[in-house]
């Protein structure tokens, strides 16, 4: 049993992955806290880094080797400007040495220091070491695992007992679907309200309201700046980005200079019945060329699928509701974040573990049931929307070509993005009681469909597209 809020659910970070850069980067910050709580930090000669499984496989096309160095240098992806990163990797490479924890300067191999091993470690497939020379001779070693979504941990679980108190402590703990609903139907609550009952016991109304305007924030800027930067995608396949044409095509004539004035400029634009397809498309695009970019967006649950949620919540506040306002939102982002929680707590929100099934099958299924919440669902309707969503992504192999999260990544959150909307409409058409298959037996099923499926499936590149198309052809 563990303590999971929205806001694990719903972190800001810098992409390509969260599991390949947002997690590496978050436990590089770990181990220096580990250190200077050993008072080793200053003693620090050498440092260096060693990734496993699927963080080698694929990791240089994630810029793993990106997150490690930035990390080891003491940034915050959540706050650092985007445009530093690269200074920051330069002056690495040019100089050959490294600003430890942003506070003292050693000699630091970009090719040497971070070592790629091909071999899988047993606890998770996304695992990386640490090691450090100190003054006196001795080493320091630290093993972590980023297991999805950007959450980092260690293989003993040390603070396990400490998460399960804390879990403990939620007015309304909750495991599975089932368990929601029952909270729900004893307390005569929607499910965004049981979920806020909860977060409260963690943080005040103020401070909730500041981080999920802050989630919004940096999702509308994300689509802002997707749609409005052209020219092709970092990494060597030479991927066009397209939402800046699509936008051009439908955006209307209503000035705007903001984010903000964007979105109030497209809610006064005349949409017609086939466009609004084109700019869900559109919208999820958007995010996912920033992602693939090094840009700042929100895992939602991952990197990898950060595109599905914003691109719906999107076509909430443009299509089916111009009024919609932050209420509406807040209520977005808590139901589509406590199902997501119930995926990482039954299954895996990890593409290396899963497969793409566990990124954007989980992102529709959260959007999904979010969705069917502001359109007036109940609360079975809107867990119903969420196992249809998944439904129909059971199997879903992650294979991305060249190890960038872009082909097929990107179009696959503009795909999950109308199907979470499709999900939405079904159940919101349909008797929850004739549902043949609840959200508990689908996250069971998509949890052994990921136990089966083949490593190769698994974000390794090993596998499917990414052998099936030679680089050579892109």
């Amino acid at each position: 049993m563990e303590c999971i809020s929205v806001f694990d659910m719903l972190k800001i970070g810098i992409g390509p992955s969260s599991s390949h850069t947002l997690g590496p980067w978050r436990a590089a910050q770990r181990w220096l806290q580990s250190l200077e709580r050993q008072g080793a930090l200053d003693q620090v000669v050498t440092v260096k880094g060693h990734l496993y499984g699927s963080l080698s496989l694929t990791g240089k096309g994630h810029a793993t080797d990106y997150a490690i160095f930035m990390g080891l240098s003491g940034t915050d992806p959540e706050r650092i400007p985007i445009t530093a990163i690269e200074e920051t990797i330069q002056e690495i490479k040019k100089t050959g040495t490294l600003l430890l924890n942003g506070e003292r300067r050693i000699p630091f191999s970009v090719e040497n220091d971070l070592v790629y091993h091909r071999k899988f470690l047993p606890y998770h497939a996304n695992g990386l070491k640490f090691e450090a020379v100190l003054k006196n001779g001795k080493k320091k070693t630290n093993t972590y695992y980023s297991i999805g979504g950007g959450f980092v941990v260690v293989q003993e679980r040390k603070n396990a007992k400490k998460k399960e108190a804390a879990f403990n402590t939620f007015p309304h703990p909750i495991q599975t679907g089932a368990e929601l609903l029952d909270y729900c139907a004893r307390e005569k609550k929607g499910i965004w309200e049981i979920v806020l009952d909860n977060e409260r016991s963690l943080r005040t109304d103020s401070q909730i309201d500041g981080e999920l305007q802050r989630i919004w924030n940096t999702m509308l800027e994300c689509m802002y700046i997707g749609c409005h930067t052209q020219g092709t995608l970092p990494g060597g396949l030479r991927v066009k980005r397209r939402a800046f044409d699509l936008h051009e095509k439908l955006k209307g004539d209503v000035p705007y200079d903001t984010p903000q004035e964007w979105l109030q400029s497209i809610r006064q634009t005349e949409v017609k019945f086939r466009q609004i397809l084109q700019w869900v498309s559109c919208f999820a695009l958007s995010v996912n060329e920033v992602n693939a970019s090094l840009g700042r967006v929100v895992t939602a649950p991952t990197n990898g699928s950060a595109g599905v949620i914003p691109a719906v919540l999107m076509y909430y506040l443009v299509i089916e509701n111009h009024a919609g306002n932050f209420e509406h939102i807040k209520e977005f982002l808590l139901v589509a974040g406590e199902i997501g929680s119930i995926f990482k707590k039954g299954a895996t929100i990890s593409a290396a573990m899963g497969g793409c099934q566990a990124e954007i099958g989980v992102s529709s299924a959260m959007a999904a049931g979010a969705l069917t919440s502001l359109l007036g669902g109940t609360p079975e309707q809107v867990l119903m929307a969420a196992e249809i969503a998944m439904e129909h992504h059971l199997g879903l192999t992650c294979d991305p070509i060249g190890g960038l999260v872009q082909v097929p990544c990107i179009e696959r959150n503009s795909m999950g993005a109308i199907k979470a909307i499709n999900a939405s409409e079904l159940a919101l058409g349909s008797d929850p009681k004739d549902a043949k298959v609840p959200l508990d037996k689908v996250v069971q099923t998509m949890w052994e469909t990921a136990k089966d499926m083949s490593s190769k499936y698994k974000e390794t590149s090993e596998g499917g597209l990414a052998v099936g198309v030679f680089l050579s052809d892109c």
